[in-house]
C-alpha cells in the first residue's frame, strides 16, 4: 500500500457547489484513493506539500473529439492530451470520435457508427493518453439501431452514445426515444448536439422542440457550438428537462452563456451546469480550454467560483456517471494545486476565477500518482510551487 500526504494545503475545494471550502488542511491518499481530510500519517511513503496554494480536483471536460491517439485531424495537431493535462484536465469524455478523415456524415450507417466506436473504445479508449482518463468510444446515434447493437456495445464498455448526425424525419416514429431507453438499460448516458449545425455542416439544427422530445441527458453546448438556440428556447430546455446536465463548451456564444448562467442561478437550477471545450474542432486546440471556461462563468457571468469550479468538475462527472471530480473520502484522488501567478490580485485560486484571472498550475496527480510536477507547461508559475518528497 502507497501512502501519500498532502500537507500545507491553503485552501481545499471539494468539486461540490454545496460544500465550502476548507482552509489550511491536510489530505491522505492510500493507493490512489483518498482516505481522509484533515488528518495526519506517521510515515507516508510521500508526502507533498501544496506550499499554500489552492487544492481542487482535476478537471473534467465532458466535450472533446479525439480522434487517433494524440493527433487530431480536426487541426492537424499532436500532443493535446499531453498539453490538456498540463492545462488541469485529468478527465475527458468524448462526445464522438467524428473528425475521422473521411467519415461519411450523410452515409452513416448502424455497422459504421458501432464499429468506430467499438475500434476507438479498444484502441485510444484502451489506455490513457499521458495520463489522462479518457472515456472514448462514444457512438453517433443514427437510424436502423437495434437492441443487440446496444447490448453489444455494452459488452464492450460503451458508456456514452450522441444524437448529432441522426435524420430527425424519424422523430415521430418513436426510435430517437427508443435509444433513450436502452442507453438507460445498459448503462449508458445520452448526450445531444444542440443549437444550430456543427463544423461538419451534416448535422441537424435542434431547438427546444427536438430536445424536449428526445429528453437527453446532457444537453449539449445549450449557449453555442458554435451557435445556439434563441434565447427563450434556452431557459425552457433548461425548465423542461430538469433532471439533465446543461453544457457550456468553449465554442460558446458569450452573450448565451450569461443568459444560461442568469437562468439557472435565477430558478436554483446551477448544479446541473456541465463544462466542456468541445475541441479539438473548428475551435482549435485549448490546453487551458477548461480553466478558461470557469474565469468567464466567475469573471464575467458573476457565479460564485465555488460554484463554477463544481461546473468543471464534480457537476460534470456526476452527469456523465463517472466517479471522478470530487475530493472526499472513497474518490479518486485526481487533484490540481494551483494559485495566483506573479502580478494577479489574488491570494488563492478561487479569487483568481473570481477576478478573471488565470490562475498558475504547480501540480497535477491522477490517482494518486504525480504527473505534472514542478509548474505546468500551459501556464504560468503560481507564486509558490508545491514540492515532493519520497
Amino acid at each position: 500500500m502507497t501512502t501519500t500526504l498532502v500537507t500545507d494545503i491553503g485552501l481545499l475545494v471539494s468539486g461540490s457547489g454545496d460544500i465550502p471550502p476548507l482552509r489550511d488542511t491536510t489530505m491522505t491518499i492510500e493507493d490512489g484513493v483518498i482516505t481522509e481530510i484533515g488528518g495526519d500519517v506517521a510515515r507516508p511513503d510521500r508526502v507533498v506539500s501544496a506550499n499554500g496554494l489552492t487544492v481542487m480536483p482535476g478537471l473534467v471536460d465532458g466535450h472533446v473529439h479525439p480522434t487517433f491517439g494524440e493527433w487530431t485531424p480536426a487541426q492537424n495537431a499532436t500532443g493535446w492530451f499531453h498539453n490538456y493535462l498540463h492545462g488541469g484536465t485529468t478527465t475527458m469524455v468524448s462526445a464522438g470520435e467524428l473528425h475521422v478523415p473521411g467519415l461519411p456524415f450523410d452515409d452513416l450507417t448502424p455497422d459504421l457508427v458501432t464499429g468506430l466506436a467499438i475500434t476507438s473504445r479498444r484502441t485510444t479508449g484502451r489506455v490513457r493518453p499521458s495520463g489522462v482518463k479518457a472515456h472514448i468510444g462514444t457512438v453517433l446515434l443514427v437510424p436502423g439501431l437495434t437492441e443487440s447493437d446496444f447490448e453489444r456495445l455494452a459488452e464492450h464498455d460503451i458508456k456514452h452514445v450522441k444524437f448529432i448526425f441522426y435524420d430527425w424525419s424519424h422523430l415521430g416514429d418513436g426510435e430517437a426515444q427508443q435509444y433513450v431507453r436502452w442507453a438507460g438499460e445498459y448503462g449508458m448516458t445520452v448526450k445531444m448536439h444542440s443549437g444550430g449545425v456543427s463544423r461538419s455542416g451534416s448535422s441537424r439544427v435542434a431547438g427546444h422542440e427536438l430536445v424536449t422530445a428526445v429528453r437527453p441527458d446532457v444537453v449539449a453546448h445549450i449557449s453555442g457550438g458554435p451557435i445556439p438556440m434563441p434565447d427563450d428556447e434556452i431557459r425552457q430546455v433548461i425548465d423542461d428537462l430538469p433532471d439533465a446536465g446543461i453544457e457550456i463548451c468553449s465554442s460558446m456564444n458569450y452573450r448565451a452563456t450569461m443568459v444560461t448562467v442568469e437562468h439557472m442561478l435565477a430558478t436554483g437550477q446551477i448544479s446541473r451546469l456541465t463544462l466542456g471545450t468541445d475541441t479539438p474542432g473548428g475551435t482549435g486546440v485549448i490546453p487551458r480550454g477548461m480553466l478558461r471556461n470557469i474565469c468567464f462563468l466567475a469573471g464575467v457571468c458573476g457565479l460564485d467560483p465555488n460554484l463554477a469550479v463544481a461546473a468543471g468538475t464534480g457537476n460534470t462527472a456526476r452527469l456523465h456517471g463517472l466517479r471522478e471530480g470530487v475530493i472526499e473520502v472513497g474518490r479518486p484522488a485526481d487533484l490540481v494545486v494551483l494559485g495566483p501567478v506573479v502580478g494577479s490580485r489574488a491570494n488563492d485560486a478561487l479569487e483568481c476565477f473570481a477576478l478573471g484571472d488565470l490562475p498558475g498550475i504547480s501540480l497535477v496527480m491522477v490517482d494518486g500518482e504525480p504527473v505534472v510536477t514542478h509548474r505546468s507547461e500551459q501556464t504560468p508559475p503560481p507564486r509558490a510551487l508545491a514540492s515532493i518528497r519520497d
